[in-house]
Formats: C-alpha cells, structure tokens, sequence
C-alpha cells in the first residue's frame, strides 16, 4: 500500500529560512547564502519523507514567497512596472512582485482560500506576454534525483491559477481571465516536457478551486486544458490534487472523466461528503485514489483506528493497489516537529502531531492496510484519543453554561450607530479625517530581547515593565509628534495578536516551536484550543491605562477578536466551532467592559480573519456569517453610547461580506484597501451605504515603500468621492511590527500631511 503528502512545511524546524530570507533583503548575506539555506532545507525534507517510508513524494512544494508566485515566475507574467526584460526570473524581479521596492508597489496579496496563508495575485491581461521564465520545478525535481529521492513534481494546476488571478490595472474588470487558457498552456507543455526528460513517471497538479462553486464554463475550462495536455502527459502519472473542502458533484464528474489524469487526490478531513461520492456516484476503474485522511491543517494526532475503517472501506470500492494513503492537504499549514516541544505539557503533547508526526501517521496506515499494522503504535494512539477525550481538564462546566445562556439574544448594543457617533465625538473632539494607526509598532531587535529575556527568566519583572513602559512612552510620544490624532501603544509586550491572549486565557497551550507560515518569510505560532475558553484575569487593562496616562490625546485599547483568536489557532475538533467561539466572545467581553471601566474611551477589537474563515461554499455562508458576527456584537453588546469600538480587517476580500460587516455593529472598521488597488471603494461605488465610520488603509504596510503625501492624498480623495467626509478615517493598511522606524515615520509623516492637506482643501471649498 502505498502513501503520499501532499507538501511539506518550508520554514524549517528552526525557521532558517525566515532568517535567511531576512538577511539576504537586509543586504547582509547573499543570494547565494539564501540558495544554500533552501538546498539543505529541500535535501532534509526528502530525506525524513524517503527514511519515513513515503512512496510519492512531492518537490517544488519549496518556496522562497509562495507557490502562486512561482507560477508566475514560471509564466513570465511580470507586470510591466518590474521592467523585467525576459531570461529567468531572479530574485530582484521575484522579490519586487512580493515586495515592492523603492519605486513601484507590490502585487496584491490576499488569503488563500480560507487558510491564514497568503499568495501573490497574479495581474493578467489580454496584452499579458507569457514565457517559460522560472525552470524552478524541473531544477528541483533534478535537485532531488540527485540525492537519491525520485518525487512527484508539484505544479499549481492552469485552471486554478487563472481563477486564483485577476485583471491587470486598466484591463476591464470582466476579463474573462480563462480566455488565457491558450496563452499559458504552452508553457506547461515546455516544463512537462522537461520534467519527463528528466525522468520523472508522476506529476501533481493542485487545482484546489474544483472544491469552489463553478459554474460550467469554468469546469469546461478543467475538461478543455487537461485535453489539451494530454498528448505531453503520455507515459505520465497524473495527480490532480483537490483540498480544503468537499468536491461538488459537477466537479466530480468533471474531474473523473478527464482521460489524461491517472490519480484524484481529495480532503477526506474537511471533504467528508466526498467520500459519499466515490462510494456512491462511483470510481473511475483502474484510476488511483490519493485519500487524503490525515488532517494537513491541524495539529491533532489522526484517530487511526477510525481513518484505517475509512481507508478499508474506499479499498473495496477501488482496489488495493489503486488506493494511496495521503494527508488532507499541504503540511505547510500545521508546525513542524513534535520532537522540538520539550516543554509542553506530556498529557497534551500525547494527544498532538506536528508534520514530522504526521508523514509516519500516513505511512502507519499504509503499512496496517498492507497487513503490517504496527499494533503498538495503534494501540498508543488509541490511548491517546481516550485521554483526551476523558480528561478533565478539556470541560467547564460554568463556561459551558455561560455560552448556552447567550442562546435568545443577539446581542446588539441599544443606541443605533449614528446616535453612538454623535455621543463619542462630543467626548473625543476629533477632527474631520482622523487619523490612527492600526496598534502595532516596529518590533525593534532591542524590544525582543528584552520580552525573550524576561520569559527566560533573566529579568525581573520590575525591570521587564520599565523596559515595556519607556517603549510605550517612545511611541506615544513619537505619534505626538507626528500629530496623529487617536494613538495606539504599539503593543511592545505582544509578540502576536493571538499568542498574547491565548496565553492568558484558561482552555489554551503553547509552543516552543510550533511555527506555521503566514507569508514571505512572516511566522506565527498558533495557539492550540484544547479546552473550554475563560478569562481568569484581566489581559490588557494595565498596559492601556499605563499608555493613556502619558497623553490627553485618545489611546485605543486593543484586542483580538473572538473570530480571529478561533481562526489563527488551532482548534480543539471536538465540538463544533462556533460553540468554542461564543466562548472566546464572553472572555473578551469581560476585557473590554474592564477597559471602559479604566477609562478607555476607544476600544479596537481586530477581527483581521473573519472573512477568512468564510466557508469554500456558498450553501454554508449564511451559517458562518451569523455565528462569526455575533460573536464579536457579544464582546461589546453592554458598554456606553460614548466609548466607540473600532475593529480592523486585512488582506481579503470582503466586498462579498460587505453587509455582514455593516451587520457587526462596530464604531469604526479600519480595513485593508491599498494594496488590493482600492478594490474596496467599488463597493461603494455601486451603491452600498455604510453609516458607521470607516478607514480604507491610505498605503500598504507589508512592502518598504515610502509612499509621497502627494499618493497619499490622492488616495482620500477617491475615498471621498464614495464616502462621506464626516465618517472618513485616515490610517495605514495594517500594523507596523514588520517594518522598521526609518519607513514609518516617513510614511506616517506623509499620511498625516496629507490628511492636513485635504482637510485644508475641504475648508475653504466650503
């Protein structure tokens, strides 16, 4: 019996690759630094995969930015303002799509799918020139060969990435981006002709957008591209690999008649309906099935016992040698090693698996439907899933209780939001446009030696707070003198938006290691949910009210939402998501109420991953929406008319959830617009009223560019001509912990002069 993963984590054990990626664009290694970094963390990779006992192992699942992007670079779809003039694509050109540079802005960069990973759009067009500009995957694949390791080269399948794109600036928005179809597939037939030379026998095409709602122009895109390949593909393996989501029947049936495609790889974790479909409607005879059983985005360690019976029954639908025990989707999404944890918890460490731990879940249930089952091992795992599911630890009664009293209410605040605004201005007396920041501030080296120090214990305490409290009293002072009119304290005690809460609320475990890829080279290191959530103390009061002492100006407290914390953790899998989620709310609710109680007038609560956890099908929306938006409506449900609720979102698209977002009740939303070419405002442009106030972000954090005030300003003037001057806010994309001080304060400098600008223009127009 053979298996299979689907990818592999890139980041490395120790995130060698974020470092090195982080010197090379400091200027402080080189470029061939950073290849040698990658080679030996490819070389390491395939070996654990190849001494784990996996058949089919996937290269070119290693990148430098993200998978999309080296498609684009495999394309040669450089937009024009790279003045990239053809050749293989290097790191100045790859980097400058990802990045930006000194003089032209980065591509968009938005979610992929309902994952907190993120990729390059790609900007296609009628005019786009395509050519086979990056040999990374043939390279790779030889790479691999070389040490002894025959794999399964990955490409992002042509359809997939045509839907994943979006019109180029100044082509129509309803370019019917498929129409390139003819123009991309010659490029795949150069690198699949390629890779057969070099003696590969399989290949992976990841077309994850077949688990989307399509409609039959776009499934006979699937049928028209794989027909059109079929001649390169002879004497070829082929995996089309589907994840994230259940495979609707139309997509089915498309994707199991294409005559070129030897093997289907489905989600069996997040696609259980799936499974009905090969069972039921029917399995192509003498087709591979790539049964993704082993969850690729989670952390918990496989019910085996309960995947072998899954797998046992599929064997009798396709046959023993056609079945292939794989993962749900890429690795990339779950830590690494479980092995690097040498402080956690052992009873909850027994009930987790990492990546490492998962290739040899997979290769465990090969070998037992081979007839080699190992029984110890099973019989380990067995254990581990009744400790989990009996210990006390994961049960409060009182929460429980708590969150089915909300059950009756939904929760909205008294007063509706033009009467809060009128009440909150007579307090705050803020100008029109004002400006902010979204919390955030630069995340110097000195700060986190400082925070690694004091959780080492090599400080006190006392000298952790003074170290913490002249950091904030910098930056308040800094944004004084900036003039920006409602501040935030830069969060200096935080490492991540979500780590921070987690660790002070009861139900929550922590890592050491368990770093997981956002972007680029940006880690997190998600909280795992093993219990029943509660707030035993208060988590921000101190640090707000210490910030607000140092100014008059209005300093915003700042929380992580509820539907945020759930959605960049790793959830407990035992009851369902929105049940954890209530849970998170009422904690959250107690720290804002304690807010307002210490004299915090203007609250942030970020909801940057509510649109993220939208669910890959449109049948499931309505349900997701209402739980998610109700849940941030509880944490502020009972404060006063007067203190003013902001929340921000970053880096989707939300203008399918527009009236969702209206529907959350907030004060103000600070929302990422620049980067995506202001794609927001056309929301609003077709007619969408928003009453609350709103800050479409005036520049993108994520790239070293310094925008003029002259961009800036003219920036919020196409906000205005969709938004009503006295709603209108003036701040940034997102934090600023990614960026250094010597692009901030330029850039805030430049955004509150042209905030000033048009505030002056606004006077004397009247």
């Amino acid at each position: 019996m053979a298996s299979h993963i689907v990818g592999y984590p890139r980041m490395g054990p120790k995130r060698e690759l974020k470092f090195a990626l982080e010197s090379f664009w400091d200027g402080k290694s080189t470029a061939e630094d950073l290849e040698k970094v990658a080679t030996d963390l490819r070389a390491s990779i395939w070996k654990q995969m190849a001494d784990a006992g996996i058949k089919y192992i996937p290269s070119n699942t290693f990148s430098y930015y993200d998978q999309v992007l080296d498609t684009t670079a495999m394309l040669g779809a450089v937009p024009e303002r790279y003045s990239w003039t053809g050749g293989e694509i290097g790191f100045d050109t790859y980097f400058s799509m990802a990045r930006g540079n000194a003089t032209v802005p980065a591509m968009e960069m938005t979610k992929w799918f309902d994952t907190n990973y993120h990729f390059i759009v790609p900007e296609l067009g009628p005019n786009t020139k395509f050519s086979y500009a990056s040999h990374k995957a043939v390279n790779e694949y030889k790479e691999a060969k070389a040490l002894g390791v025959d794999t399964v080269p990955v490409l992002v399948g042509p359809v997939s990435y045509l839907l994943l794109s979006k019109p180029a600036k100044g082509v129509e928005k309803g370019f019917p981006l498929l129409s390139l179809l003819s123009s991309i597939l010659p490029v795949y037939k150069e690198v699949i002709a390629e890779l057969k030379a070099a003696g590969a026998s399989w290949i992976q095409f990841d077309e994850p957008t077949l688990v989307l709602d399509l409609d039959s122009d776009k499934l006979a895109a699937f049928s028209a591209a794989y027909a059109e390949l079929e001649s390169v593909l002879s004497g070829l393996n082929v995996l089309v690999e589907t994840y994230f989501a259940d495979v609707p029947a139309e997509s089915y049936k498309t994707l199991t008649s294409l005559s070129s495609v030897t093997a289907y790889g489905f989600d069996l974790v997040r696609g259980t309906q799936t499974l009905g479909l090969v069972t039921s409607a029917g399995f192509p005879a003498g087709k591979y099935l790539f049964a993704g059983v082993v969850d690729g985005r989670n952390i918990w360690a496989d019910d085996l016992a309960t995947s072998l019976s899954t797998l046992q029954s599929l064997e009798a639908v396709v046959g023993k040698d056609k079945l292939v025990v794989s993962t749900s989707c890429s690795l990339m999404h779950t830590a690494v090693d479980l092995v690097n944890e040498t402080k956690l918890d052992s009873e909850i460490k027994s009930w987790l698996a990492f990546a490492a731990q998962k290739v040899v879940e997979v290769d465990a249930l090969a070998k037992a439907l081979a007839g080699q089952k190992d029984e110890a091992y099973f019989a380990a795992n067995a254990a581990a899933q009744a400790s989990r599911k009996s210990s006390p630890r994961v049960t409060n009664e009182e929460v429980q209780k708590a969150a089915a009293a909300l059950k009756g209410s939904d929760h909205r605040r008294g007063t509706n939001v033009s009467a809060r605004l009128d009440a909150q201005q007579k307090k705050l007396n803020l100008p029109i446009l004002p400006t902010t920041t979204i919390g955030s501030f630069p995340q110097t080296v000195e700060l986190r030696r400082v925070r690694r120090e004091y959780k080492a214990k090599k400080i006190s305490e006392e000298e952790y707070v003074t170290a913490i409290k002249e950091e904030i009293n910098k930056v308040v002072k800094l944004q004084e003198e900036l003039d920006i009119d409602v501040l935030v304290h830069g969060e200096p005690e935080r490492n991540d938006m979500v780590e921070y809460f987690g660790e002070q609320l009861s139900g929550f475990a922590f890592t050491a290691n368990g770093w997981v890829q956002s972007y680029g080279s940006r880690c997190v290191k998600p909280p795992i949910i093993y219990g029943d959530v509660s707030r035993p103390n208060p988590m921000t009061v101190f640090w707000s009210k210490t910030a607000q002492s140092m100014t008059s100006r209005p300093m915003k407290g700042m929380l992580t939402g509820p539907v945020t914390i759930l959605n960049w953790s790793f959830v407990r899998n035992d009851q369902p998501r929105f049940e954890t989620c209530y849970q998170i709310a009422l904690a959250i609710k107690k720290e804002v109420e304690d807010l307002e109680a210490g004299g915090i007038q203007v609250i942030q609560i970020d909801e940057a991953a509510l649109r993220e956890g939208l669910p890959l099908r449109k049948a499931e929306h309505a349900f997701y929406l209402d739980w998610a938006v109700h849940s941030f409506r509880i944490t502020n449900c009972e404060i006063q008319d007067t203190t003013q609720i902001h929340t921000h979102m970053c880096y989707s698209n939300f203008n399918d959830i527009i009236h969702s977002i209206i529907d959350m009740d907030a004060d103000v939303i600070t929302i990422e617009n620049s980067r995506s070419d202001e794609k927001l405002l056309s929301v609003f442009r077709e007619g969408v009223k928003y009453g609350a106030g709103i800050g479409p972000g005036v520049y993108d954090i994520h790239s070293p560019r310094i925008p003029s005030a002259e961009e800036i300003a003219d920036r919020i003037d196409k906000m205005l001509a969709v938004l009503d001057t006295n709603i209108l806010w003036v701040n940034p994309d997102c934090g600023l912990k990614t960026r250094k001080y010597t692009e901030v304060k330029p850039a805030l400098t430049n955004m509150v002069s042209a905030a000033k600008l048009i505030r002056t223009q606004l006077a004397s127009a009247k």
